[in-house]
């Protein structure tokens, strides 16, 4: 059996390895609340002759799976927690990649910003619905103007937010049917400057990150609006746990009361936070942000999308960075 001497030694090696390209300085850990993130350096094992482009969606299966989608070929890549490549597959429109989500039934389903469509596949990549009409921007009960992201329910059915020319969320039934929609373009109750996101709970409540209001307004399933909260940061991705805790990646700067110059593209700084279904803030982790891209190993550049696995693993997709990493929560 080894010396304790021996394998503090071997500990304190594993840590320098691991820590390399750590995304948080230990001011910003006292801040996180003794959380720190640190990177994995062996995820992905991406084949070599595929590319990365600017990531801006990511998300994980029932199976650990975690899907990224990316604005070049192939757009949708597969791979396990491990590192493993698992699948990949082409698509037309590739260049207005967006958000990435999987519904209770194993699909997947695509945001598209510049074809203005939200898209299902079979988990093997072959397509089974489209909604809104490709390439063709509209206000009206069958086309988008630039949609952003979508949640389904276990139901079936499909809530958008639509998004970049438009500001609502449009409700359709599992067959694809227009439901209803609300929202309009403001900063009221109920209004959207920029609907970003969306996630849906296990009851059926939507969590929307208003991204240029710089808050998550919460709704019920027939757009019923029961929270705003505010002044918290500016949420850019949502992911929600199985365990009820809302995670949230954006920039720490809020909207200010009769500013003009509010628009926060690129983010002045980056972060992430965790919440409970009461908008009570959990954890914040500050992350730093790019300098001279590339980044080393660890930062991120406009960070976008953020998702988890069942291990408590964050991913993270950033657009100009043009990769998706694997973080590690550590105390």
């Amino acid at each position: 059996m080894r010396s304790t001497p021996y394998l503090l030694a071997v500990a304190m090696v594993l840590s320098t390895l691991l820590c390399h390209g750590c995304a948080c300085s230990p001011t910003e850990r006292a801040d996180s609340g003794g959380i720190h993130c640190v990177v994995d350096v062996t995820w992905p094992q991406k084949p070599d002759h595929f590319t990365w482009a600017q990531m801006p969606g990511i998300t994980i299966d029932a199976q650990d799976q975690v899907h990224i989608f990316t604005r070049s070929q192939p757009a949708v890549q597969v791979y396990r927690t491990d590192g493993r490549f698992v699948r990949a597959w082409d698509m037309e429109d590739f260049a207005g990649a967006h958000f990435i989500r999987i519904d209770p039934a194993g699909n997947v389903w695509t945001a598209n910003i510049e074809s203005h469509t939200v898209r299902k596949y079979s988990s093997e990549g072959e397509l089974l619905l489209t909604l809104g009409e490709p390439g063709h921007a509209g206000a009206d009960q069958r086309r988008f103007d630039r949609p952003t992201d979508m949640a389904v329910l276990p139901s079936g059915d499909i809530f958008v937010s639509d998004g970049y020319g438009n500001r609502r969320i449009v409700h359709f039934d599992a067959n694809g049917r227009y439901v209803d929609e609300w929202g309009t373009e403001g900063d009221g109750p109920g209004q959207f400057a920029l609907p970003h996101s969306i996630v849906a709970d296990s009851q059926g409540r939507l969590y929307v990150a208003d991204r240029e209001n710089a808050r998550i307004q919460v709704f019920d399933s027939s757009g019923k609006l029961l929270a705003v909260w505010a002044d918290l940061m500016t949420p850019w991705g949502l992911w929600i746990t199985k365990d009820r805790e809302l995670w949230v990646c954006g920039s720490s700067r809020v909207r200010k009361e009769g500013a003009d110059e509010w628009l926060v593209t690129p983010p002045a700084d980056q972060l992430l936070m965790k919440l409970n279904l009461k908008g009570e803030v959990l954890l914040r982790v500050p992350l730093p942000k790019t300098t001279v891209p590339p980044g080393k190993l660890g930062e991120l550049d406009w960070v976008h999308g953020i998702a988890l696995d069942t291990k408590g693993n964050l991913y993270l997709g950033d657009i100009q960075g043009s990769r998706a990493q694997k973080f590690l929560l550590q105390p």
